[in-house]
């Protein structure tokens, strides 16, 4: 088992990606702790995997230090940080406001840096670890409805290369999955958002993969299990995409 006596930590493990890449870590031999808005959603797949779930809003620094404190204190020092909660409100960017821009940031890229900046010095210290961001296909090549989002994923892109540059000389890696149309609840929020646009701008997604198909969760845990573990050890500032060829670069 490739992360076997590691601990690691998933945000947003509720559900989605998230859920499905708690399940993966577990198997591949990790202790996961799980932090979400939805508390007891993720309490229930930690007891599903024997881990550790508790309550954590990404968007509050003092609620992502805290999370991480009882996940260190239940588990061990954190080896892997999954940062993966995430979320949108579609709107095309003329309509949106001030309010939805500090709510797509905040969770987006703000909970993303509030999440590293409680975990990485631990890990400097111990000289060692593992951070995966969870970025999207959005933030490489845009994405009609979500320009906020889009945005705030590019800035997630950035940021895992800083840290990766800032993190390398203290042995510690840092990559990104760039996750195209997975059939989770935040893309299938669209259509419950926007109705019949929203459900064309899911499909238009769709089309324009290679593989003309959505992804599943199970397919983007596979890929951070990869990242996390020792097969990458010499990777390292990387966005792997992982998006049925949506794009190719």
């Amino acid at each position: 088992m490739r992360l076997e006596a590691r601990t690691a930590f998933v945000t947003g493990g509720a559900s989605g990606i998230g859920a499905a890449t708690a399940r993966r870590l577990a198997a591949e031999g990790a202790r996961v702790a799980i932090g979400d808005l939805d508390e007891a959603g993720a309490r229930e797949v930690a007891a599903e995997i024997d881990g550790f779930g508790c309550a954590l809003d990404v968007a509050d620094a003092a609620s992502a230090r805290a999370a991480v404190a009882a996940a260190t204190e239940a588990l061990g020092p954190v080896d892997v940080l999954v940062n993966n909660a995430g979320t949108d409100r579609f709107a095309f960017f003329v309509r949106s406001d001030e309010e939805l821009w500090d709510f797509v940031l905040g969770v987006n890229l703000r909970g993303v840096l509030a999440c590293t900046h409680a975990v990485l010095p631990s890990m400097h210290e111990r000289g060692r670890g593992v951070i995966v961001n969870v970025a999207s296909e959005a933030g490489r090549v845009g994405s009609q409805g979500s320009a906020t989002y889009s945005a705030a994923k590019a800035g997630v892109i950035g940021f895992t290369k800083a840290i990766a540059r800032e993190s390398a000389r203290y042995g510690v890696r840092c990559n990104a999955v760039a996750p195209g149309p997975i059939e989770t609840p935040l893309l299938n929020g669209a259509e419950a958002q926007l109705g019949e646009l929203g459900a064309r701008l899911k499909q238009g997604m769709i089309d324009a993969t290679a593989m003309r198909r959505s992804g599943e969760p199970e397919e983007i845990a596979a890929a951070i299990a990869f990242l996390a573990s020792d097969d990458a050890s010499y990777v390292t500032g990387q966005t792997l995409n992982v998006s049925g060829g949506l794009s190719m670069w």
